[in-house]
Protein backbone atom coordinates (compact mmCIF):
# COMPACT_ATOMS: atom_id res chain seq x y z
CA UNK A 1 0.00 0.00 0.00
CA UNK A 2 1.15 3.56 -1.12
CA UNK A 3 2.08 5.79 1.43
CA UNK A 4 -0.51 8.21 -0.47
CA UNK A 5 -3.38 5.81 0.75
CA UNK A 6 -1.93 4.67 3.97
CA UNK A 7 -2.09 7.91 5.75
CA UNK A 8 -5.56 8.33 4.98
CA UNK A 9 -6.49 4.92 5.85
CA UNK A 10 -4.60 5.31 9.14
CA UNK A 11 -6.43 8.53 10.15
CA UNK A 12 -9.75 6.81 9.16
CA UNK A 13 -8.89 4.06 11.11
CA UNK A 14 -8.16 5.88 14.32
CA UNK A 15 -11.26 8.36 14.34
CA UNK A 16 -13.45 5.40 13.37
CA UNK A 17 -12.03 3.48 16.32
CA UNK A 18 -12.07 6.07 18.84
CA UNK A 19 -15.80 6.73 18.25
CA UNK A 20 -17.06 3.31 18.18
CA UNK A 21 -15.51 3.36 21.10
CA UNK A 22 -16.76 6.40 22.90
CA UNK A 23 -20.21 5.26 21.40
CA UNK A 24 -20.15 1.85 23.00
CA UNK A 25 -19.01 3.45 26.33
CA UNK A 26 -21.37 6.13 27.04
CA UNK A 27 -24.19 3.55 26.66
CA UNK A 28 -22.69 1.51 28.56
CA UNK A 29 -21.87 4.23 31.47
CA UNK A 30 -25.42 5.81 30.34
CA UNK A 31 -27.68 2.72 31.10
CA UNK A 32 -25.31 1.82 34.64
CA UNK A 33 -26.43 5.81 35.74
CA UNK A 34 -30.26 5.10 35.00
CA UNK A 35 -30.71 1.90 36.01
CA UNK A 36 -28.97 2.77 39.25
CA UNK A 37 -31.07 5.71 39.60
CA UNK A 38 -34.31 3.62 38.70
CA UNK A 39 -36.34 6.65 37.09
CA UNK A 40 -38.26 5.46 34.44
CA UNK A 41 -38.61 8.24 31.76
CA UNK A 42 -34.69 7.90 32.19
CA UNK A 43 -34.37 4.50 31.65
CA UNK A 44 -36.76 4.47 28.22
CA UNK A 45 -34.84 7.87 27.01
CA UNK A 46 -31.43 6.23 27.11
CA UNK A 47 -32.56 2.52 25.95
CA UNK A 48 -34.75 4.56 23.24
CA UNK A 49 -31.33 6.51 22.48
CA UNK A 50 -28.82 3.45 22.81
CA UNK A 51 -31.23 2.19 19.57
CA UNK A 52 -31.11 5.29 17.49
CA UNK A 53 -27.45 5.72 18.39
CA UNK A 54 -26.86 2.27 16.53
CA UNK A 55 -27.37 4.17 13.42
CA UNK A 56 -24.42 5.73 14.13
CA UNK A 57 -22.16 3.42 15.93
CA UNK A 58 -22.72 0.53 12.91
CA UNK A 59 -20.75 2.62 10.03
CA UNK A 60 -18.14 3.32 12.15
CA UNK A 61 -17.36 -0.46 13.23
CA UNK A 62 -17.64 -1.48 10.02
CA UNK A 63 -15.03 1.74 8.74
CA UNK A 64 -12.97 0.77 11.47
CA UNK A 65 -13.05 -3.19 10.33
CA UNK A 66 -12.62 -2.43 7.03
CA UNK A 67 -9.75 0.07 7.16
CA UNK A 68 -8.05 -2.29 9.58
CA UNK A 69 -8.16 -5.42 7.36
CA UNK A 70 -7.29 -2.95 4.49
CA UNK A 71 -3.98 -1.14 6.22
CA UNK A 72 -2.99 -5.27 7.92
CA UNK A 73 -2.05 -6.08 4.41
CA UNK A 74 -4.16 -9.56 4.53
CA UNK A 75 -1.38 -10.76 7.09
CA UNK A 76 -2.52 -12.47 10.17
CA UNK A 77 0.63 -13.02 12.26
CA UNK A 78 1.44 -11.85 15.07
CA UNK A 79 -0.35 -8.92 16.87
CA UNK A 80 -1.90 -8.74 13.18
CA UNK A 81 -3.70 -11.92 13.85
CA UNK A 82 -4.65 -11.36 17.41
CA UNK A 83 -6.49 -8.31 16.44
CA UNK A 84 -8.05 -10.12 13.98
CA UNK A 85 -9.08 -12.69 16.09
CA UNK A 86 -10.89 -10.20 18.75
CA UNK A 87 -12.26 -8.28 15.99
CA UNK A 88 -14.55 -11.46 15.29
CA UNK A 89 -15.30 -11.36 18.90
CA UNK A 90 -16.30 -8.01 18.38
CA UNK A 91 -18.69 -8.27 15.63
CA UNK A 92 -20.00 -11.57 16.37
CA UNK A 93 -21.08 -9.99 20.59
CA UNK A 94 -22.36 -6.59 18.68
CA UNK A 95 -24.29 -8.54 15.66
CA UNK A 96 -25.79 -11.62 17.92
CA UNK A 97 -26.15 -10.28 21.29
CA UNK A 98 -25.58 -6.20 21.63
CA UNK A 99 -27.78 -4.75 18.90
CA UNK A 100 -30.48 -7.42 19.47
CA UNK A 101 -30.69 -6.54 22.86
CA UNK A 102 -30.61 -3.17 22.41
CA UNK A 103 -33.13 -3.38 20.20
CA UNK A 104 -35.49 -5.05 22.35
CA UNK A 105 -34.85 -3.29 25.37
CA UNK A 106 -35.79 -0.39 23.59
CA UNK A 107 -38.98 -1.62 22.74
CA UNK A 108 -39.41 -3.49 25.94
CA UNK A 109 -38.94 0.32 27.71
CA UNK A 110 -41.45 1.99 25.24
CA UNK A 111 -43.67 -0.61 26.28
CA UNK A 112 -43.46 0.17 30.05
CA UNK A 113 -42.12 -3.75 30.60
CA UNK A 114 -39.80 -3.77 33.21
CA UNK A 115 -39.85 -6.89 34.60
CA UNK A 116 -37.81 -9.74 34.92
CA UNK A 117 -36.62 -10.35 31.03
CA UNK A 118 -36.11 -6.66 30.67
CA UNK A 119 -33.29 -6.85 33.73
CA UNK A 120 -31.81 -10.76 32.20
CA UNK A 121 -31.78 -8.73 28.76
CA UNK A 122 -30.34 -5.77 30.22
CA UNK A 123 -27.57 -8.03 32.44
CA UNK A 124 -26.51 -9.34 29.01
CA UNK A 125 -26.15 -6.14 27.34
CA UNK A 126 -24.19 -4.67 30.34
CA UNK A 127 -21.69 -8.05 30.00
CA UNK A 128 -21.28 -8.18 26.35
CA UNK A 129 -21.02 -4.16 25.94
CA UNK A 130 -17.80 -4.68 28.73
CA UNK A 131 -16.16 -7.29 27.05
CA UNK A 132 -16.71 -5.29 23.86
CA UNK A 133 -14.99 -2.56 25.35
CA UNK A 134 -12.12 -3.93 26.79
CA UNK A 135 -11.56 -6.14 23.55
CA UNK A 136 -11.77 -2.63 21.27
CA UNK A 137 -9.31 -1.06 24.24
CA UNK A 138 -6.52 -4.01 24.00
CA UNK A 139 -7.23 -3.91 20.07
CA UNK A 140 -5.91 -0.05 20.01
CA UNK A 141 -3.17 -0.75 22.88
CA UNK A 142 -2.41 -3.20 19.82
CA UNK A 143 -2.72 -1.10 16.85
CA UNK A 144 -0.63 1.70 19.13
CA UNK A 145 1.93 -0.92 19.22
CA UNK A 146 2.35 -1.81 15.68
CA UNK A 147 2.70 1.57 14.34
CA UNK A 148 5.40 2.99 16.62
CA UNK A 149 8.61 2.69 15.69
CA UNK A 150 11.06 0.71 17.04
CA UNK A 151 13.28 1.40 20.19
CA UNK A 152 10.24 4.13 21.11
CA UNK A 153 9.12 2.91 24.83
CA UNK A 154 5.58 2.83 25.57
CA UNK A 155 4.67 6.44 27.27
Amino acid sequence: MSTHTYRPLSILHRIAGGIALLLITTFWVSTVIVELRGNVAEILLVKTAIAYGLLALIPCLMATGASGFRLSGGKKAGLLGVKLRRIKIIAGNGVLCLMPCAISLAVMAQHGRFDVVFAVVQGIELLAGAINIYLIGRNIRDGMRLVRPAGIPAG
